[in-house]
């Protein structure tokens, strides 16, 4: 068993503690390692083996002789020199050394416990004549004991903080730490306090902690910004002998919105021509604000009321000015100066500091204006002038006027700028600014003409202004009106007085189409008892009844002359006729019989509806004959050749076209016979019981003359019709009306539906036609 003696290492900790300890307390402490297994103080030992204390050696160790650390030995050495004592680990040779007889270690070298607090060695006992390990080799430590030989350092310094100015005591600024490289964990060496050296009463410091914090309420920065605080920091628990070092701490007051904004004079004076353009800077006025940043941003505006309308003012956000521009346009003869007072105030305030007063200022402003020499001033922007065409050379149309604003007030010539030929149209005189014609207007040339007068001062010509004159061409009133109602109207026979039954209105060629006035009046030459005309003055009129009651058997047509006149120069008017009949009305105010010619038709119908009708008229009735039933009679058959076209009944058939004889011609005889009288022949042989040949050319005559007696002639149907249409006569290149031939039917005709659009009796009339079968008849 070897034995470890580790005298002075207890006598060392009985004096660095500070606690003085008995050695065999230090006895204590120490480890026993049996078989190379770690136990704790009482284990007990199951074979022989190694037992020692643990090694201690002391850093920075200033001694002439090696420092001795402890001794190793072994039960199996008899103190005969048999056993010898081995070394190996960390630093062996270099930093320790062992007395191979005599097991005693020393450390060759100083140690520092900082670069490295322990080694790991381990020892063996070996015989010397065999060199057999009499023991199994054991690791062991020798730990470096931490003396104070190391100062707080501060790793970060110097330090710069900042805090708020105006903050209250205890405001927290930073935090410093000093680190300490002896050994925390033996002793007070490491254990760091610290102090504030300069810097107070401004701040203070937390010894433990090395928090920094205001010691004086409300610094204001405006007084003073920097401050310097050096801070100490000492080990041993700041006890006399521990070692210190200090630190600079650069701590700065921030700016806050504490100080309102104030001008360093109590009115500006600032000078503007009367020249000066829009947006112009006129001058520059500054408040000053002992705050830095965005807490020095300075607004301005001027206070209404005043005379500051005509003018506004902007901030410059660099140089915090006020900038005053121009609004309105000045007039040094108008006004002469302008007092107004600007307002400069803080854009962000801190509600902290409201107490301190209204954070803004006011300055009284005042603007001369300096009279410029100006040009000529006309009365309006432009003028516009009307004259009429083929208005003669030298007519005065109009004038312009300028006038010499300036205190000179000089004299003013006016000339014409020709920019195109039509300029030479006209002319102007120098001293009054009359405008005249110099040529006959034609506004179907133009309508317009664009000239430009030049107003020039007399003092200094130099100095002039335009103006644009529009000369309006205006058209000479040629047409006169015309009436735009139709020709005539229709009033009902139950008609109210006072009532309107046509509203007229009037158009005129002559220029403009827009805007024109036309009167509307009755004739004064032709004093109408019936009727009257009301004018609406928006260029229309109605036509009024004067009474009621009016009968169309007593008079079923009237006339009435309506005058309509223009409002142009000079004034035209023409008379139109409006012809009234006299209707049988229902009771909404729809004309059901109005005149023999329109008996069923509305005033609107035309000759050719007219026509259409009476030939629908016509064609029914065809219809309903050959639909009516006959009589049977026995048919005039004399001879196969002598056959007569009966509609009732045929016993044969016809010969066709060529069968001209078959006809029984006895209807045109049941006239008298003055017809013949007239044509100064006697009545032909079929009115006499049979026909021939020769009497074609007769019969043709009978039937113009039927015609001429119906005073229509060709184009409608005569009364007789119906009992002429069958003859042909010689040659007729018509088809035979005969039934039996092929024939078209009455459906080619169309549809008949559109006939009741003309009133309530055509509808009859088109339902009649659209049940009739197909029947035959003929083209014509």
């Amino acid at each position: 068993v070897i034995k470890i003696s580790c005298m002075s290492l207890c006598q060392w900790i009985c004096v660095t503690a500070g606690t003085p300890l008995p050695v065999q307390s230090a006895l204590q402490s120490s480890v026993r390692i049996t078989g190379g297994i770690i136990g704790r103080l009482g284990t007990h030992r199951i074979k022989r083996g190694w037992v020692w204390n643990q090694f201690f050696v002391l850093e920075e160790y200033m001694g002439s002789e090696p420092q001795y650390v402890g001794k190793l030995h072994t039960e199996m050495d008899q103190g005969d020199n048999a056993v010898k004592y081995t070394l190996s680990g960390e630093g062996v040779g270099s930093v320790f050394t062992i007395d191979q007889m005599t097991g005693d270690i020393h450390a060759q070298v100083v140690l520092d416990r900082s670069k490295k607090s322990y080694y790991t060695l381990k020892a063996q006992a070996v015989d010397v004549h065999t060199g057999i390990p009499l023991e199994p080799e054991s690791e062991f430590i020798i730990k470096v004991q931490d003396i104070n030989d190391n100062e707080p350092q501060f790793p970060d310094g110097p330090y710069s903080a900042s805090v708020p100015e105006m903050s209250p005591t205890g405001t927290y600024v930073t935090q410093v730490t000093a680190t300490d490289a002896d050994d925390p964990t033996y002793g007070n060496s490491a254990r760091v306090v610290y102090s504030i050296l300069h810097g107070q009463p401004y701040f203070s410091v937390d010894p433990k902690t090395g928090i920094i914090r205001t010691a004086l309420a409300n610094m204001d920065r405006e007084v003073k910004e920097e401050y310097q605080v050096l801070l100490q920091a000492k080990d041993m628990g700041g006890q006399l002998g521990g070692l210190a070092s200090t630190t600079i701490i650069n701590i700065t007051l921030t700016d806050v919105n504490d100080n309102p904004p104030r001008f360093t004079k109590s009115i500006f004076n600032l000078h503007v021509p009367e020249s000066a353009s829009l947006g112009a800077a006129v001058g520059r006025i500054q408040a000053q604000d002992l705050d830095v940043g965005s807490n020095a941003r300075v607004e301005y505006a001027i206070v209404p009321g005043d005379e500051g309308n005509v003018f506004d003012i902007i901030c410059n956000g660099q140089s915090q000015e006020g900038i005053i521009v121009l609004k309105k346009t000045l007039d040094y003869e108008t006004q002469a100066s302008y007092t107004f007072k600007v307002e400069a105030f803080n854009a962000e305030l801190d509600p902290r500091f409201l107490h301190l007063g209204p954070f803004k200022d006011s300055v009284t402003v005042e603007i001369n204006v300096l009279d410029v020499d100006e040009p000529p001033v006309f009365t309006t922007p432009y003028y516009s002038l009307d004259v009429y065409e083929d208005t003669p050379p030298g007519t005065i149309i109009g004038s312009v006027t300028a006038y010499d604003l300036d205190a000179s007030s000089s004299a003013v010539r006016y000339s014409l700028e020709w920019q195109t030929g039509s300029d030479s149209f006209f002319d102007i005189e120098t001293v009054e600014g009359i405008i005249s014609t110099n040529e006959y207007l034609d506004r179907e040339t133009a309508v317009q003409h664009n000239i430009t007068v030049v107003a020039t001062k007399l003092n200094n010509p130099s100095l002039s202004a335009e103006v644009l004159v529009k000369v309006n061409v205006l058209d000479v009133n040629e047409f006169p009106p015309q009436l735009t109602a139709p020709s005539d109207t229709f009033v009902c026979e139950n008609s109210r007085a006072g009532q309107v039954i046509q509203t007229v209105g009037a158009v005129d060629e002559d220029q403009p189409p827009v805007g024109q006035r036309f009167f509307f009046k009755s004739s004064k030459e032709l004093r109408n008892r019936n009727f009257t005309v009301r004018d609406y003055g928006n260029n229309t009129a109605g036509i009024v009844t004067r009474h009621s009651a009016f009968q169309r058997r007593l008079q079923d047509v009237y006339i009435l002359p309506v005058v309509v006149e223009d409002s142009g120069y000079p004034a035209q008017s023409s008379t139109a006729t409006l012809t009234i009949r006299v209707c049988s009305c229902e009771t909404v105010g729809s004309p059901l019989t109005c005149s023999p010619v329109a008996m069923f038709l509305p005033a609107e119908l035309s000759a050719q509806a007219l026509l259409a009708i009476l030939l629908s008229i016509a064609l029914l009735i065809v219809l309903y004959m050959s639909q009516r039933p006959q009589k049977v009679k026995d048919t005039l058959m004399r001879s196969k050749e002598d056959i007569r076209d009966n509609v009732i009944h045929y016993d044969d058939e016809g010969g066709g076209e060529a069968d001209t004889d078959a006809f029984h011609m006895g209807t045109l005889c049941k006239t008298d016979h003055t017809s013949f009288i007239a044509t100064g022949n006697k009545p032909p042989l079929f009115c006499r019981g049979r026909a021939t040949q020769g009497d074609a050319e007769l019969i043709r005559e009978v039937i113009e003359h039927r015609l001429k007696e119906s005073q229509q002639g060709y184009a409608a149907l005569p009364a007789d019709s119906l009992a002429t249409y069958a003859y042909e006569g010689d040659g007729s290149e018509a088809r035979s009306l005969s039934s039996i031939e092929d024939s078209f039917v009455l459906d080619s005709l169309g549809d008949f539906s559109s006939l009741g659009d003309w009133g309530q009796p055509f509808k009859t009339l088109a339902s009649i036609l659209d049940k009739q079968p197909p029947s035959l008849f003929n083209e014509s």
